[in-house]
């Protein structure tokens, strides 16, 4: 069911006694999990009202919302350097379930392509990773939400590779690639951390200077903490790449992971395969399409850069 942003209004003035809407707007974030909208009150106060669309996604809620009471501890104690969603009351839904809703966070997306090195944003986006990292893996395993050892995530991968090469659609040299890799015991021998998952643009709030929130907490698991690095590894500008990964490395604690960027860059494209099958089980063909188009630019990249490393006679 797809909820109206006046249904959803509605559903934030039942959570929040004395909330009085006067505007409401959809979000551009709204997927295919939740419908979202943005609730402005009489007081000019943002409010942020969250509905699952289906029963999965009330169960993930649920958890994530058992994870956001404990790191807004964290938050409290300091150990944290940014804000996350502070529940402020919840509305039962007909179908089962409830719709959340919270204090819109301060800040606006951060923007990767207007990330420079230095000490500044991209070092604030290193820090800001890193004390995730640094979280016990107590704060998921609590909420129940997935917790992995390094080589059960490799075989976790394996499988997502296995089933892509299964669609026909992903080029041989990647999957040679992606095998090679996976293949490489040492590459995988990592100390599994509390890792965000879902971390992108819209998910991560800056004030210019400063990560001041971070959203999107559904995906959050003990796993690879190369996997919170992927997305910045892959478009953020390279200057900015040295700064964010130098913070990132002297925030965390005993980091021995040599092979940390490589499983990131890894991950990266691991991601163009998990968005083809994405495709092919909701029976997208526009996301197949887009997925297919990656993957063969990726592809035909890998091989230009074997031809360019390859002796010549």
């Amino acid at each position: 069911m797809t909820r109206s942003p006046f249904a959803l209004a509605a559903l934030a003035t039942a959570a929040v006694p004395g909330l009085d809407a006067r505007d409401v707007r959809p979000s551009a974030h709204t997927g295919s999990d939740f419908d979202l909208a943005l609730v402005t009150d009489a007081e000019r106060r943002r409010w942020v009202v969250r509905a699952p669309l289906h029963a999965a996604a009330g169960a993930a809620l649920e958890a994530e919302l058992a994870l956001l009471g404990t790191l807004e501890s964290h938050v409290e104690s300091g150990v944290l350097p940014f804000d996350v969603p502070r529940v402020a009351g919840s509305a039962p839904l007909p179908e089962g379930g409830r719709a959340v809703v919270y204090p819109a966070l301060r800040g606006s997306e951060v923007r990767l392509e207007s990330l420079t090195g230095g000490p500044g944003l991209a070092a604030a986006l290193g820090r800001t990773i890193a004390a995730i990292h640094e979280l016990p893996t107590s704060t998921v395993e609590n909420a129940g939400l997935a917790v992995y050892e390094a080589e059960a995530y490799r075989e976790r991968r394996q499988s997502e590779v296995d089933e892509a090469a299964r669609t026909g659609k992903v080029p041989t040299v990647l999957l040679r690639r992606w095998e090679a890799k996976l293949e490489d015991v040492a590459l995988w021998r990592f100390r599994p951390t509390v890792v965000h998952g879902d971390l992108t643009s819209s998910h991560v709030l800056t004030d210019g200077h400063l990560i001041t929130g971070v959203l999107g907490w559904g995906e959050a698991k003990v796993a690879d903490p190369a996997d919170d690095l992927a997305w910045l590894l892959v478009a953020a500008p390279s200057d900015a790449v040295d700064s964010i990964t130098e913070a990132y490395q002297l925030r965390r604690t005993e980091l021995k992971d040599p092979h940390l960027v490589e499983r990131a860059l890894l991950a990266g494209e691991l991601a163009l395969a998990r968005w083809l099958l994405f495709g092919v089980r909701t029976k997208q063909a526009d996301v197949v399409e887009d997925a297919v188009a990656m993957l063969t630019d990726l592809g035909e990249h890998v091989l230009a850069e074997g031809e360019a490393d390859a002796p010549s006679a």
